[in-house]
């Protein structure tokens, strides 16, 4: 499999998955709330915050609608992308305040202006959202950059998720596929983690989850597939405004699967020799097995028998599998059943 470099981060197998705290329009238009996200993000732990970066005038028009109502303020969905929007000075602020975080900073861009807008700030890799899958002037625009991009496939079909991984390589484009399911929030059948196996074993290509589950399940279990790239919504807490809360996890949760994404590289990267291991638990062995002892108290004289024998803790004693051995054996000393046999409990 061929990975990619996001911002110094290596997306490849055998490293640990990059986890993408997507805020989207979560600061619903205020800039302060914006650089409080990316704190919430950089303590959690996360890799990389990523936004969206909506021009109202060059992406859209009147006649597009909610796919939720939700906005008490906003006549239109227009209106409603005019108001997310922020200058390239606040796009700006945003990436240093990130970068002076140590995350990455992304942003899909949903128009021609807004890559260009993003390009000025210096975007590491693009995202293609789910919904921007036909859109070929995003594309042309994204690809003259050269950096790697980020395919989410929650609208696309097979056929065209192949088209697509054929322009990128025709292009030398490194890329990445996430499996997405585009509905908000996304219910735990319809997530579809073989999908990620699928697209890796097709494409030979870093794959991830884009999750809208506003679940920590899906993530986790993603992680533990082995998925190189993880993305998930995030907010303060479940009450706040927005579209995608019902799809977000807390920060409180992305720090447990950013938690459990650097115990899975630990434990990935320390792989163990059963055989050596075991051989450093030799001393733990002899407490756990056990010897023959005797069931009663027997004096010295005594032959053997099958029925004055039973197992008990510790081991370092006669074994069970020497049982037959001993058997018809003269004891050269009395013994107790509060004690184990030894060897030199019996005559030569």
């Amino acid at each position: 499999m061929t990975g990619l470099s996001i911002a110094g981060r290596s997306v490849r197998p055998g490293n640990p998955a990059l986890i993408i705290a997507e805020i989207a329009q979560a600061h619903d238009g205020s800039l302060g709330l914006a650089h409080a996200f990316i704190d919430a993000v950089a303590d959690a732990g996360a890799d990389a915050v990523k936004f969206q970066t909506h021009i109202a005038a060059a992406e859209s028009t009147l006649d597009e609608a909610f796919r939720v109502r939700f906005s008490q303020q906003d006549a239109t969905r227009f209106d409603y992308w005019r108001r997310m929007e922020f200058t390239p000075e606040q796009w700006q602020g945003l990436a240093a305040h990130a970068r002076e975080r140590g995350l990455v900073f992304l942003s899909s861009a949903f128009s021609v202006a807004a890559v260009d807008l993003l390009r000025g700030i210096g975007m590491p890799a693009w995202k293609i959202g789910s919904g921007e899958f036909a859109s070929a002037d995003l594309w042309r625009a994204m690809a003259e950059t050269g950096v790697p991009i980020l395919f989410s496939t929650g609208m696309s079909k097979r056929s065209e998720i192949a088209d697509a991984v054929a322009m990128f390589r025709s292009l030398g484009l490194p890329f990445a596929l996430m499996q997405c399911t585009s509905t908000y929030p996304t219910p735990l059948e319809a997530v579809g983690l073989n999908v990620i196996d699928d697209l890796r074993r097709e494409f030979d290509c870093p794959v991830g989850l884009s999750d809208h589950s506003g679940s920590i399940f899906p993530g986790m279990a993603a992680l533990a597939r082995g998925a190189n790239l993880l993305e998930v919504h995030a907010t303060f807490h479940r009450r706040m405004f927005g579209p995608d809360v019902a799809a977000s996890v807390t920060f409180d949760e992305l720090k447990l699967l950013c938690q459990m994404r650097d115990a899975l590289a630990t434990m990935d990267s320390h792989p163990v020799d059963k055989d050596a291991m075991t051989e450093k638990m030799l001393g733990m062995r002899e407490i756990f097995s056990k010897s023959l002892a005797p069931i009663c108290p027997l004096p010295a004289g005594t032959v053997l028998r099958p029925e004055m024998i039973v197992t008990k803790k510790p081991g370092g004693g006669i074994p069970l599998e020497a049982a037959g051995q001993i058997a018809g054996r003269r004891l050269a000393r009395d013994v107790v059943p509060e004690r184990i046999l030894r060897w030199n409990d019996l005559e030569e």
